[in-house]
C-alpha cells in the first residue's frame, strides 16, 4: 500500500494537506499524526517518533511524508526584537521543536521510503530562516533554528541519496498562511494564503520537485529559495 504520512496534521496547514491528500486520491492510506493521534508522535519524545513510524509503516511504504509542525510563540515565548531578549529556555524549546524534532523524524521515516521508487520527505521551513534574504534582523530564534533546520535537511539528503537514489528531501517555505502560528504576527494589508490555498500549491510544488532537486530550500512553488 502507498502511504502518505502528515506530521502536524491538526495544525491549519498540516490539516489541510492531509484533506487535499485524501481527496487527490493518489494515495491508499493518508495518516495524519500528531501528539492526539493514535498512534501519538511527540516532537520531543524520540521513543514516540520511534514508534508511531513502526507502527504506521507496518501497514505499507510511506511514498510521501509531510512534515508541518513548528513553533514561533506561545505562551511562554514571543520572537525577539533585540538581543537583549534572548532567552536561552525559549532558545532552546525553539530548537527543540523546529529543528531536533524534524531531525528525528528524518531520522526514522527516511529510512522506511521506498528504495526503488520516487518518494518524497519535505519538511515546513520559513523564509526568515534564510541566512542569505536576512535583512531584517530579530527574531533570533525562530531564524537560527530554521536555518538549522535547512541545514539538516540539506545533510540528511546527502546520506538519503546513497541508498534511495529516487527520493527527494526538501524544505519548504509555505508562504504567510492564516494559521495560529502567523496570526499575531500578520502586517495589516499584508495578503495571506487560506491553508487549503497554501496546501494546494504545496503539493503542486512537491510534484514538480526531482532527485537532483533533494537538499534544497523552496516556496511553495517549488521555486529555489537561498539558504
Amino acid at each position: 500500500m502507498r502511504l502518505a504520512v502528515v506530521i502536524g496534521a491538526n495544525g491549519g496547514i498540516g490539516s489541510a494537506l492531509a484533506r487535499a491528500l485524501e481527496k487527490g486520491g493518489v494515495f491508499d492510506t493518508v495518516v495524519g499524526l500528531s501528539r492526539h493521534s493514535p498512534p501519538p508522535l511527540d516532537l520531543c519524545a524520540e521513543d514516540s517518533i520511534a514508534a508511531a513510524a513502526a507502527q504506521v509503516t507496518a501497514g505499507g511504504t510511506p511514498h510521501l511524508v509531510l512534515d508541518a509542525t513548528g513553533l514561533l510563540s506561545d505562551a511562554d515565548m514571543q520572537p525577539e526584537k533585540s538581543l537583549r531578549a534572548i532567552d536561552p529556555a525559549a532558545m532552546a524549546r525553539a530548537f527543540a521543536i523546529n529543528a531536533i524534532g524534524p531531525a528525528l523524524l528524518m531520522k526514522h521515516f527516511l529510512p522506511r521510503l521506498p528504495r526503488d521508487a520516487p518518494a518524497v520527505f519535505a519538511t515546513l521551513s520559513a523564509k526568515v530562516g534564510s541566512i542569505g534574504d536576512n535583512r531584517l534582523g530579530g527574531w533570533y530564534s525562530y531564524r537560527a533554528s530554521k536555518a538549522a533546520l535547512n541545514q539538516l535537511v540539506r545533510t540528511a539528503a546527502i546520506d538519503l541519496a546513497r541508498t534511495h537514489p529516487h527520493a527527494v528531501c526538501v524544505a519548504l517555505h509555505p508562504g504567510t498562511v492564516d494559521t495560529r502560528l502567523s496570526q499575531p504576527f500578520a502586517k495589516v494589508g499584508l495578503d495571506t494564503l487560506t491553508p487549503e490555498i497554501a496546501a494546494r500549491d504545496i503539493l503542486a510544488g512537491l510534484a514538480r520537485l526531482r532527485p537532483g532537486d533533494s537538499g534544497g530550500f523552496f516556496d511553495r512553488h517549488g521555486q529555489p529559495l537561498p539558504f
